[in-house]
């Protein structure tokens, strides 16, 4: 039958994805329905699909499910869960300004800055956990076919290329061939980027989606990554086509704090066949 869904279309410097809050609106085959909504001609248009969920338990507030544009469910993604930060406070969801919201790869915690009025969510800081910087792919027999790179995990994947000029790179085509090498079965993000004196020029190309404008957990990939190969300090600044991100890799305990806005484009309703 059909049924009539609540979709919220969110970004977070770029980084476009749909949003629907499963405690109202249950969504029983996510992998399709975010193929179809995802396509920028024939459905919503969006990098992918987000389920805000209700824990089981007291431990998390919210819980977190995204799914990339070819269907592929993604482990974690910054951009959007500063999203639900601002959907869920500025929606009455809660009234909490520090949301424990759990994904597939653990808790994550995001603190809200809030505009003087205490009605809007201006920015949100998402506490990214400690980045893992050993990696399988690393002992691969195919590893030495790899264009120099950083291997770094932020709950998902990333290998961070270092350019002299991004100009200069195709990342469509070197990225959608580095995505599926053989040292990667699970597939993985690849950035490039380009060390500048206002900060760190980064593209990407996301696993399961393709060129985005922005990629939460790459840039803190690629700051994490700047700062192992001595580009930067602890402290940078991740410039991406939809925009700018603020990462601290803290020193005293090790966690990436990923800063950034969240944006509502618009909401709607939508009718999809769900099953009962």
């Amino acid at each position: 039958m059909k049924n009539i869904i609540h979709f919220m279309k969110m970004h977070g410097v770029g980084n476009d994805y749909i949003f629907v809050d499963t405690s109202r609106y249950p969504i029983p085959d996510p992998e399709a329905v975010s193929i179809k909504w995802s396509s920028p001609h024939t459905g919503i248009g969006s990098d992918g699909l987000v389920l805000i969920g209700r824990p089981d338990s007291d431990a998390a507030d919210f819980t977190m499910r995204i799914f990339n544009a070819d269907g592929s469910e993604g482990l974690m993604c910054g951009n959007a869960s500063r999203c639900i930060g601002k959907y869920v406070y500025e929606h009455g969801l809660t009234d909490r300004t520090s949301i424990r919201l759990l994904t597939a790869s653990g808790m994550r915690i995001l603190k809200l800055h809030l505009s003087p009025d205490q009605r809007v969510v201006e920015s949100v800081t998402v506490d990214m956990m400690k980045p893992v910087l050993e990696n399988a792919a690393q002992f691969h027999p195919q590893a030495a076919e790899l264009p120099h790179g950083v291997f770094v995990s932020m709950g998902n994947p990333h290998y961070v290329i270092f350019v002299d000029n991004l100009d200069d790179v195709d990342v469509a085509e070197v990225g959608r061939r580095l995505e599926r090498h053989p040292c990667f079965p699970e597939r993985c993000n690849i950035e490039f980027a380009q060390v500048l004196r206002e900060g760190i020029r980064m593209r990407v190309w996301e696993r399961g989606s393709g060129i985005t404008m922005a990629c939460g957990t790459g840039a803190c990939a690629t700051a994490v990554a700047a700062a192992v190969a001595g580009h930067c300090g602890r402290m940078s600044r991740v410039i991406m086509d939809g925009g700018t991100l603020d990462i601290e890799w803290n020193e005293t305990d090790g966690h990436v704090y990923l800063s950034g806005p969240a944006t509502f484009v618009y909401e709607g309703d939508i009718s999809e066949d769900i099953a009962e």
